[in-house]
């Protein structure tokens, strides 16, 4: 089972909502545990854990992977989201659970490789998520959505236009698939922004999930 840090609700009583960060390839439950630290003050009913993904990459004792990124190509991240999906699936359920939670009081917040997991895992659940904020990632096997999608929870797409990894034309892409299929999306661009949150993502990544837990 998947474990990472956390941050108990602010309010001090037991959590009214869950929030799951998931971290980008070579990278750890740590680094996004921090916007869990900007968030809070706006949801201090809310319980956040940032889980490790499944394995480590090669020699780096913090880095973590959902999938091995070998040749970039389409097959490889849709065979990697799906076989790291059951895990990240099980977790959420196993705290939502723990916590006494719905569905509707889930909101997933992705960053590039776990923006496509967020994506991939919340949209396949079936019971909708409260929200999935989404950013700097893309939408993994679009072509399989129609058939494969579960639950529509509202999505929030925000990208760099700078973007140097994951091209800045995967968040229009991924929003044209998402509508097609049903799912209510919102996008924020961050002009200038590289392969990064920036202050103005983290706000309205703050103010969707507001919104949508409340």
């Amino acid at each position: 089972m998947f474990d990472g840090p956390r941050l108990a609700p602010l309010s001090g009583s037991s959590a009214d909502a869950l929030v799951v960060l998931i971290h980008g390839y070579g990278s750890n439950g740590d680094d996004l545990i921090a916007l869990a630290a900007a968030m809070q003050p706006m949801l201090p009913g809310a319980a956040f854990v940032a889980p490790n993904a499944p394995s480590q990459l090669p020699h780096m004792a913090a880095a973590y992977q959902w999938w091995p990124i070998e040749t970039f190509s389409m097959a490889e991240r849709a065979a990697g989201a799906a076989a790291a999906a059951p895990g990240l699936d099980a977790f959420i359920t196993a705290e939502l659970e723990k916590a006494g939670l719905s569905s509707d009081r889930l909101l997933l917040v992705g960053f590039s490789q776990g923006t496509m997991m967020a994506l991939h895992v919340g949209l396949r659940r079936p019971d909708a998520a409260a929200g999935i904020v989404g950013i700097s990632g893309m939408l993994v096997a679009p072509e399989s959505l129609q058939a494969d999608i579960r639950s529509r929870p509202p999505v929030l797409l925000i990208h760099g236009t700078e973007d140097e990894v994951v091209p800045f034309r995967s968040m229009e892409m991924a929003a044209t698939v998402l509508t097609e299929t049903g799912v209510p999306v919102e996008t924020h661009v961050s002009p200038g922004i590289g392969h990064g949150v920036s202050q103005d993502g983290l706000v309205a990544a703050t103010n969707f999930a507001r919104r949508v837990l409340t």
